[in-house]
């Protein structure tokens, strides 16, 4: 197994690098937003990398921080989603952005990345949800419970109007995590997220 890479990045294409370390070229499959993509040939990089082998082929997949590598793990796990949707999904999300979208499960949001379709999407979240929490380790489902008892006219008002109107619990809760503002009226809440929701 190989943990990482370290070396000087030879060359680039679409969806992966090829790292020169002491003479040998990695041919690694990456995300097109992931650091070391980003960087130009001739620079020195590291990716952490995880290898997947099967009858016909032997294939490194690399990260430039161990958070994207632990979520494209994860979600390689979850039945129907390879190796191909897994980086298509991390090169359509940034770490954060994809944490939220499972946190509050919105599935609608994951359909953006190529070839993940609405079955998909919604099996990512359901498998997933309890494995992912948005940034700073906030639990969403002590969020919500922290919402539920908030004054009446707060965001748990907003997320049961926004659902009444058609939206989904994730596609809600998403629209109004944005809204960085506090003790707005529910209407302004709707405001704000309806602005979001489009």
């Amino acid at each position: 197994m190989i943990g990482f890479l370290r070396g000087i990045l030879a060359e680039k294409g679409d969806g992966y690098i090829i790292v020169d370390v002491g003479g040998v070229g990695y041919f690694v499959n990456v995300p097109s937003n992931t650091g070391a993509y980003l960087k130009a040939e001739g620079e020195e990089v590291m990716v952490h990398t995880t290898m997947m082998v099967r009858e016909d082929d032997v294939s490194l997949y690399g990260f430039s921080g161990r958070g994207e590598l632990d979520a494209f793990r994860k979600l390689i796990t979850v039945s129907g989603v390879g190796a191909k949707a897994g980086i298509s999904i991390m090169s359509a999300f940034t770490l954060d952005q994809l944490r939220q979208a499972i946190a509050f499960e919105d599935a609608k949001s994951l359909q953006k990345a190529n070839g993940v379709g609405k079955k998909t999407a919604e099996r990512i979240v359901l498998e997933l949800k309890d494995k992912f929490t948005v940034e700073g380790g906030v639990d969403p489902q002590a969020a919500e419970a922290t919402e539920a008892a908030a004054p009446a006219g707060g965001r748990a008002e907003a997320a049961n109007a926004l659902m009444a109107l058609g939206y989904s619990r994730g596609e809600a809760m998403s629209a109004l995590a944005q809204i960085q503002e506090k003790d707005l009226t529910t209407e302004e809440y709707i405001k704000k997220a309806l602005k979001n929701l489009f």
